[in-house]
This record gives structure tokens, sequence and C-alpha cells, in this order.
């Protein structure tokens, strides 16, 4: 039997469902953990989540649970928890599993949230560090359609991991023909790009509400890749985890389809709609909208220059208008490319 053969996945979303099932697929026992009532019962009544991921039954080997204390029959955690909901999950396990003792092995955790928490602008491993200490950590990231993943579509992801034979094994547990894991030593980096490119979704679907053509998204998808490098820099990620799979893998996919909720989102606000009107109609998280405040947030307190991401924020966060904020974007002054 693998050493991790039955994992725990919190969070009962899209993404943690199609975890689910991949997970399954590649031979694993899975307890997935959710808050909805309407999720637990669709999971272990019907073999579905149609409240988040309608249309893929679940093998038998997934079993859903509300109760976090479960997560104790269980040897690897993924936190697939919404960013801005993260510390509060984190803390309510670390009462539940207080602290190993010296000697004592926790559950290794992957990181699986893309996002900066706009209260404190702690990334999701500075949660876990903090939240839930003694636990190894790892984070999961990469170009990943939560519906691909679970139609079993071909899919690459980097699995970043400061300890490479715990990295190797985590690897080993979750890998299949069609989810392949690349192993990467640069965590900061790895979740540097997860959390930047919701942003820049947003503003390539505002562009493409606008009706604005194939140019000017490829010009965003580049400047915005630049913002992202400079961020990661300047926070001591890797050039190379940025130009991989979890930073310019996961900014071209998300920029790149309707598929992608926070680039949906963008479409509709360059359509007209208010983020009120979108928001009412939806239930899954963009988890885009909440960073851009926390991303700015965070390049000014860096010195780190993101042009992009304050004019998402601008729109989404300060009641900006589209016009005004495209015309500062565009007026801005001529320089070198790699400047």
């Amino acid at each position: 039997m693998h050493a991790f053969q039955k994992i725990g996945i919190l969070g009962g979303g899209a993404w943690g469902t199609a975890l689910a099932i991949s997970l399954a697929r590649a031979g694993r026992d899975v307890l997935l953990w959710a808050r909805e009532p309407e999720v637990v019962s669709g999971i272990n009544e019907s073999g579905e989540n149609a409240l988040f991921l309608p249309g893929h039954p679940l093998p038998p080997s997934i079993e859903a649970t509300a109760d976090l204390a479960r997560l104790a029959e269980t040897s690897l955690w993924f936190f697939v928890v919404p960013v801005q909901h993260m510390r509060a999950v984190a803390l309510d396990l670390a009462a539940l599993f207080p602290k190993p003792k010296r000697g004592e092995a926790a559950q290794p955790i992957v990181l699986c949230s893309k996002g900066i928490e706009i209260k404190t602008l702690d990334f999701p491993l500075a949660i876990a560090r903090a939240a839930l200490p003694g636990h190894k950590l790892a984070v999961l990231s990469g170009p990943t359609f939560a519906a691909e993943v679970a139609a079993g579509q071909p899919t690459a992801v980097t699995l970043a991991c400061a300890e490479e034979e715990q990295g190797r094994a985590i690897m080993r547990a979750i890998a299949t023909p069609t989810f392949r894991p690349y192993y990467s030593n640069d965590l900061e980096g790895a979740e540097i790009g997860g959390a930047i490119k919701n942003v820049l979704a947003l503003a390539t679907g505002i562009a493409t509400g606008l009706g604005m053509g194939d140019n000017a998204r490829a010009a965003l998808i580049t400047r915005g890749l630049a913002e992202m490098m400079r961020l990661g820099h300047a926070m001591g990620g890797k050039r190379e985890t940025l130009m991989g799979l979890s930073g310019l893998g996961d900014l071209t996919l998300t920029c790149s389809s309707p598929q992608s909720r926070n680039m949906s989102l963008g479409i509709e606000l360059g359509r007209g709609k208010t983020l009120a009107e979108i928001m009412a109609t939806r239930r899954s998280v963009a988890e885009g909208v909440p960073t851009s405040a926390a991303a700015h947030k965070l390049a000014r307190k860096l010195k780190v220059e993101m042009p992009i991401t304050a004019a998402v924020d601008a729109v989404l966060n300060k009641g900006a208008s589209l016009p005004d904020t495209l015309r500062t974007l565009l007026s801005r002054p001529l320089k070198p490319e790699q400047g």
C-alpha cells in the first residue's frame, strides 16, 4: 500500500472535487471535506458534486464529510480552500490537531489555493506556516481547468516542495497517465504565479469584453508576465519557475479561455455589468478580485511596478471607470520593453 494511500482534501469546490477524482484515478482513497451540506450529501448519496462540478461522476473511493476531525484518518492533506477563508480553516484544524511533539510526524500539506490574503498580504505558504506549524508543506500549481482534470484530459502541473524526497513521494501518489507533476524546490515562485495570473486574467477578460482583439490580449499577457516576474524577483522566486507551468503556463491558460472564472468575470465587466451584478449570479469564487487589491498593496510595499494589476484593482475595488483606467494605462511613458 502506498504511504499516502488515504488522502484528505479540504474544500469541496470545483478544483477540490476535480483533484479528488484525479487522486481516485491514481488509486488513492479520498476523504473530501466540504462546508456545504448539499455537497457532502450529493457526493455520498449520488456520487456527484452537482453544485460546483456537475456532470462528472465521482468514483466510489471518494467520500465526503463535514467533520474536520475525520482528517485524522488521512496521511496527506490537500488544501483547496479559497485563500480569504484559508486561515480560519487552518486554525480550526490546528485546534483539532495540536502541533506534533518532537519526533512525531504530522500530515504533510499540499497547498492548492491561489491568491493573497487581503488583511495580511500573506500567500498560502505564510498562512499555513503560521497557523499549522510542524507540517511539511508543498505547493501544487499550474495550468488546470477543473473540468478537464475531472474528465481525464492531459494536464501537467508543478509540485514544489523543499525536500525533494518528500516531493517525489507526493508526486508518486498523485501521478496518472493524464496528470503529470513536475518537481520544483521553489515554493514561493510556484505560488506567486498562481496568484497573479488571476488578476491578469481579469484584465484580459475586460479587454475582450470591451471588444479588443487578439493583439491586445497578447500584449496584456506579455506585459502581465513582466509584472509577475518583477514581483517574483522581489520576493525571492526563481525566474525559471515563473517561466514554467506555474507561471507562464498558468497565465497563458487563464488568459485565453472563458472557462476561466476570472477571465469570464472580466468579460462581463467589459460588457458593462457591475461586479455586484456578476457576483450575485455566481457560486464559485473568482480569486482575482480580492487578490487584485492585495497584489497592488504588496507591489507598493515592495516598490514593484505593476500597472496592469493597479488598473484592475482600480476598476474592481476603487470605483474607477473602465475608459479612464484604459486611458491611463495607454498614456504611460514610453520605455524599453525589458524595463
